[in-house]
């Protein structure tokens, strides 16, 4: 989410939230990380996909760098090198309209690399999608759950700037005297700590819905007269997340093997007395900002994200803006979870999360409506991916 914002719900993320903002460069690559050139040719799908779908994701991405001063770093890992080295790709990404030139500008600049740890290139794959909330401008007997823009005396910390071990690091809290202390955690907020500071952005009508858009970390207010406002993640509370689909699966009240955002939304359902006790298990708070008619929520690398094509990454371990072609398969919205669908797409990497956590690991956007839900939902599958790069900056990652 994030990824920000990167946000997900898949099981995995109903584990471990996404948090749509992780402010670190990884300084080494880590012990058995490994990057093979291989030939486009050997990428499952390479031929049947349609890379014009992807257009949109590059550009916002190819934007972005070419804005950048040429002697900055790529946002994520250092293997991303530095503006200057995506130039080139950048400039002939921007003049491929179709399918045909996009794929020659691809071959072209860049080289695929086989991601793997120790020679394993198997990892798991989440979905996250933009949620839809019902809402007013005022509090009303039906629209009184709050969601909150970011406190004034909020203060986030990145620990990397004081000390490099601990790079990564975040802590946020507010100043009381000479100190910095923990913030209200989600209990407090409900229980009214932030009452009376005209601090609410919106009020909507359902608890549930307002408490997985803060694991989406974005979505769309429908207000009275039917007109959409975006929201999107603005700031936390510096409590650690806590997955609630952990609790139900330790007490036996959902089965692991069914665990998905669908079956803690039915069991919240079916339990509305212990709702409230439940969700305050989880002390983290999200805060939000209005983004008005931007053209999608927007993820960690800066730019909206595009359904089915931008990914959130771990950013130790892959640069932010590089396409990456993945390998997976993804739940079947209208059929049996059984039978996944494949799936095999050039995506961006445009976006991190709390939980998305190691070499091979990401979280696919799947955009808005009811079918993002269905798929991003219970989605939890192996998969591949390939990092493209610049040529050069390939042959550096190599030969580490």
């Amino acid at each position: 989410m994030g990824r920000a914002l990167s946000y997900t719900v898949g099981l995995l993320l109903l584990i471990a939230l996404p948090l749509a903002a992780a402010f670190f460069l990884l300084s080494h690559k880590p012990k058995g990380l490994l990057f093979r050139p291989v030939p486009f040719s050997e990428l499952p799908g390479w031929v049947a996909d349609d890379l014009s779908r992807t257009l949109p994701a590059l550009y916002k991405s190819c934007d972005r760098i070419l804005g950048f001063p040429e002697n900055r770093r790529i946002p994520g890992a250092r293997i991303g090198g530095h503006a200057r080295d995506w130039e080139a790709a950048c400039q002939d990404v921007l003049l491929a309209t179709d399918d045909a030139s996009l794929r020659h500008v691809l071959e072209a600049h860049f080289q695929p690399l086989e991601v793997s740890v120790g020679g394993n290139p198997v990892g798991v794959f989440t979905g996250y999608y933009e949620t839809l909330l019902h809402g007013s401008e005022v509090k009303t007997a039906r629209y009184s759950v709050p969601l909150h823009t970011r406190p004034p005396e909020l203060v986030s910390v990145d620990l990397g700037t004081f000390r490099a071990d601990l790079k990564g690091r975040r802590i946020a809290g507010e100043v009381k005297g000479n100190k910095l202390v923990p913030y209200a955690d989600r209990a407090a907020i409900a229980d009214g700590a932030l009452d009376g500071r005209d601090l609410e952005l919106l009020w909507v009508d359902d608890p549930v819905d307002a408490f997985f858009l803060h694991i989406q970390g974005s979505g769309r207010v429908q207000m009275p007269d039917g007109s959409l406002r975006m929201i999107g993640y603005a700031d936390q509370n510096g409590h650690p997340y806590y997955a609630i689909g952990r609790t139900l699966i330790e007490d036996g009240e959902v089965a692991r093997e069914n665990m998905s955002m669908q079956a803690i939304r039915a069991w919240l359902a079916d339990n509305p007395d212990r709702m409230d006790a439940l969700m305050n298990k989880n002390a983290s708070y999200i805060f939000f900002r209005d983004l008005g008619e931007s053209d999608g929520p927007f993820g960690s690398a800066g730019v909206p994200l595009t359904a089915r094509r931008s990914l959130a990454v771990d950013r130790r371990h892959l640069p932010l803006h590089a396409p990456v072609w993945l390998s997976t398969s993804h739940p079947n919205p209208r059929g049996p979870m059984a039978e996944p669908v494949a799936f095999n797409h050039l995506m961006v990497a445009q976006d991190t999360g709390g939980a998305i956590n190691g070499e091979i690991r990401g979280d696919v956007f799947w955009g808005f409506g009811e079918e993002a839900e269905l798929i991003a939902g219970p989605m939890n599958n192996a998969g591949r991916y390939w990092l493209l790069l610049p040529k050069a900056l390939a042959d550096q990652a190599v030969g580490e």
